[in-house]
């Protein structure tokens, strides 16, 4: 059984190698198929691994509350004119909620950041020390700013990773100096690297400072949110409590409409999904139809193949050639066709994913490289069934009399 497997594979390259370029034209098809759905689906993998890493940083079991849904789709205008949110919500929220673990103001606001020569554009948030209960970014060296520096103002800042870098650059910053718009601020500690957000914006480019310095400085610039940590078993009744909490701070009657709102990264979640699927469907439409017009096509040159070659099948049938070789043999040159193909496109696929990953998320998975072969021998077998048939049924003595 096996001296035959090996024997049709033999024949089938043989006869592919025997027609290179007709058998590459007729692969083509294969290759952009495999090609397709293996590159959608690094993307897509590697879409999944930094989301997941993102969600992580942003923390699914945090609320935001800030004048806008995320995504919400809301008039510019009517987000415009909700009044701000305000610091003193913080402690209200404190002492209201039985659900929140943690709530730190995040002021944020854009700045220009210099060290002599040296200069950087940078985030600045302003904050309190509860900032490290609702995210999961750390400390890598240096330490966060204590309360009573929060109080006082201090001028004192920990950096992300890439501004460190960029500021500092083959030296320890901590205690050293820079400005912020000019003023100056002593580095206290550098943020762990995060990366970037879905390989889109980084989170290594912030500057978090006291909230109390950012009131004494920058009061007058920025915008404001809350951020507070809640149990991740009780999302959904977290969300509820801080929606009521937030409608009494507001003043707003049962008929009035929220002019706040509380976001959580289930918005992301939503939009990324539909952003997946949109990828995901274009990827397998093109896909289905690469690999539906390969196996026409490889139907096709089965058919011609078994026609110039129907005196061969004569001849072996003649000297003792079974129905099941013969059969055999055709299928198994239908296969290696699309299996080369597929793993040509595969090789393409796997390069391309790794100049994208230079700039963009992007890993292939080995169980997408084994769906991708196991695609092609399918369509394989599926091409080639009918013209095999067709060759294994032929009459011998009619074969042998073709010309």
């Amino acid at each position: 059984m096996f001296s035959l497997f090996f024997e049709s594979v033999r024949i089938a390259i043989d006869s592919i190698l025997s027609n290179k370029i007709r058998s590459f034209l007729t692969g083509l098809s294969i290759i952009i198929g495999i090609l397709t759905v293996t590159l959608m689906g690094t993307l897509i993998s590697g879409l999944d691994r930094g989301f997941e890493k993102s969600m992580d940083f942003l923390g699914k079991d945090v609320l935001s509350i800030s004048r806008w849904e995320w995504f919400g789709g809301q008039e510019w205008w009517e987000v415009r004119n909700r009044p701000r949110i305000r610091l003193e919500y913080v402690d209200k929220i404190k002492n209201r909620s039985k659900y929140a673990q943690a709530v730190a103001p995040v002021m944020q606001r854009g700045a220009s950041l210099t060290r002599g020569d040296l200069g950087a554009r940078s985030q600045i948030f302003g904050t309190t020390t509860e900032y490290l209960k609702t995210t999961n970014y750390g400390v890598e060296t240096g330490r966060f700013f204590t309360n009573g520096e929060d109080r006082s103002g201090a001028r004192v800042a920990l950096l992300g990773h890439d501004v460190a870098e960029n500021l500092f650059p083959n030296e320890d910053p901590i205690g050293k100096n820079f400005k912020i718009d000019g003023i100056r601020f002593r580095v206290l500690g550098v943020m762990q690297k995060q990366g970037k957000f879905l390989g889109l914006f980084s989170f290594d480019t912030q500057v978090i400072i006291p909230s109390g310095a950012t009131q004494r400085l920058f009061s007058r610039r920025g915008f404001l949110r809350i951020s507070v940590k809640i149990p991740d078993d009780k999302i959904e009744d977290s969300k509820d409590e801080i929606y009521g909490i937030m409608r009494q701070i507001r003043g707003l009657k049962p008929t009035e409409k929220d002019d706040f709102a509380v976001n959580q990264t289930v918005a992301f979640e939503n939009i990324y999904n539909s952003i997946k699927f949109a990828i995901g469907g274009v990827g397998v439409f093109i896909t289905i139809l690469s690999l539906v017009v390969g196996g026409i096509g490889i139907m096709n040159i089965m058919f011609v193949s078994v026609k110039e070659r129907t005196k061969e099948i004569g001849v072996r049938k003649a000297i003792g050639a079974t129905k099941n070789m013969i059969l055999t043999q055709f299928l198994m040159e239908a296969t290696m066709i699309c299996v080369i193909g597929g793993l040509i496109g595969l090789s393409f696929a796997y390069i391309l994913s790794l100049i994208i990953n230079q700039f963009f998320p992007s890993t292939m998975p080995i169980w997408l490289a084994l769906t991708s072969i196991s695609l092609s021998i399918f369509v394989g077998i599926t091409a080639g069934l009918i013209p095999s048939y067709k060759a294994a049924g032929l009459d011998p003595i009619d074969a042998l009399r073709y010309e």
